[in-house]
């Protein structure tokens, strides 16, 4: 059976004995092969019957049943299709990694590696957009960023065609399809697909905060949450929107706030191609793939995706409340309840349905109401399967049997 068959507008041929020999890529390019046409553009390979969606892609995959020995790393085994990702991958192995670095000790074997991470501690950025004006350390980010503005998405995902601007990101991406975690946690052996992950996960672990504000000793694991957290006791908002005058005490949160009037979001999740108004929210979205909830509550071990989420679910252990309304002085655990609580003074009611018109004063409430036209109950009890448009509403129902009742009056005692 022929290695390469089209169900689709090709019809490829090549060697029959393939299980023998090598399979000839360049061969299958040449003239003398059988190409038919047909209707449709898909691809079938008969040694493993994965389907591509264009005969490049499938050429390319072929690679992967060649039998070429002099493309397999003899140290560790690893598998090359090009012979020149060998021969740079061999001086892994070969090569002592003589360049260190004299400010933190990391050593490496290539000169361009040592220069680009020498710039993680000078905090240079000598490759700038000539687009945005952002700066970057290393031309390759910056070529990457590029795309950003031109669309470009130059590497495709074999099994489904997806398509992305960073070839590190298709190599993420493709842990989805082959379920690869190659990422595993020294203290408990769980594993990931994304780096990122696991080093948010070893926090969990470590409770390291070594990062600590001077003004009230409060302690952080990422130098990032220190530098947000500093802007509280500042209360310095240089940074002013021109649209609705609201300010801001970075430069960034001005940035992300003006999408909300632009209504762009030009942040993607290149997983499911689901968009974002600030960067942070899609780096949140991305550890719903990967399933990863590093933020754990000290009190209940109840695990979050973002800190910001830990931090609100905090105050349900503290009964702290210092959000409080200007109007009626009720106080709210969370600056979002207080902001659709002001609502209520106003009667504003700013989301409508395009169904029937009808109007509510939060998205949240608005998103519940669209399940009642698309008769979509997302939400069902595992014990008698009664289905519920709202998880709340299935919290409530759970109770029915469970028998809990967790509302005491103070009066009488009564449980509900």
């Amino acid at each position: 059976m022929d290695p390469l068959v089209s169900v689709g507008h090709f019809v490829v041929s090549s060697k029959e004995n393939h299980q023998d020999s090598e399979i000839s890529v360049k061969g299958l390019r040449d003239k003398g092969n059988s190409i038919t046409n047909t209707t449709e553009n898909s691809y079938i390979c008969n040694v493993c019957s994965l389907v591509f969606s264009s005969k490049p892609s499938l050429l390319k995959h072929l690679r992967v049943h060649s039998t070429q020995q002099n493309s397999v790393c003899e140290e560790c085994g690893r598998t090359f299709y090009e012979r020149r990702k060998l021969v740079r991958h061999l001086r892994i192995h070969k090569s002592v990694k003589s360049l260190i670095c004299n400010v933190c000790g990391k050593s490496f074997s290539f000169t361009a590696n040592l220069l680009s991470h020498i710039r993680s501690h000078t905090k240079e950025k000598p490759f700038s957009c000539d687009v945005c004006s952002k700066a970057f350390s290393s031309n390759h980010t910056l070529k990457i960023h590029l795309r950003f503005h031109t669309k470009e998405k130059p590497y495709v995902c074999d099994v489904c065609s997806n398509a992305f601007s960073d070839k590190r990101v298709l190599k993420i991406h493709l842990r989805t399809h082959t379920k690869e975690k190659p990422y595993a946690c020294e203290v408990c052996s769980k594993t990931f697909a994304q780096s990122e992950s696991l080093k948010y996960h070893v926090l969990t672990h470590s409770k390291a905060k070594p990062h600590t504000c001077e003004v009230c000793n409060k302690n952080f694991a990422r130098s990032n949450d220190l530098k947000s957290h500093l802007l509280t006791h500042t209360k310095e908002k240089p940074y002013a929107c021109e649209v609705c005058s609201n300010r801001f005490a970075r430069s960034c949160d001005l940035k992300s706030h003006l999408h909300t009037h632009s209504k762009e979001k030009p942040y993607a999740c290149e997983v499911c191609s689901k968009t974002f108004t600030r960067n942070d929210h899609l780096k949140s979205h991305l550890l719903t793939h990967s399933k990863e909830k590093p933020y754990a509550c000290e009190v209940c071990s109840k695990t979050f995706t973002r800190s910001d989420h830990l931090k609100y679910h905090l105050l349900t252990h503290s009964k702290e409340k210092p959000y409080a309304c200007d109007v009626c002085n009720i106080a709210f655990a969370q600056r979002g309840h207080l902001k659709s609580h002001l609502l209520t003074h106003s009667k504003e009611k700013p989301h409508a349905c395009e169904v029937c018109s009808k109007t509510f004063a939060r998205s949240y409430h608005l998103k519940c109401h669209l399940l009642t036209h698309l008769e979509k109950k997302p939400h069902a009890c595992e014990i008698c399967g009664k289905a519920f448009t709202q998880r709340n509403n299935l919290i409530t129902h759970l109770r029915i049997h469970s028998k809990e009742k967790p509302y005491t009056c103070d009066v009488c005692n009564k449980a509900f």
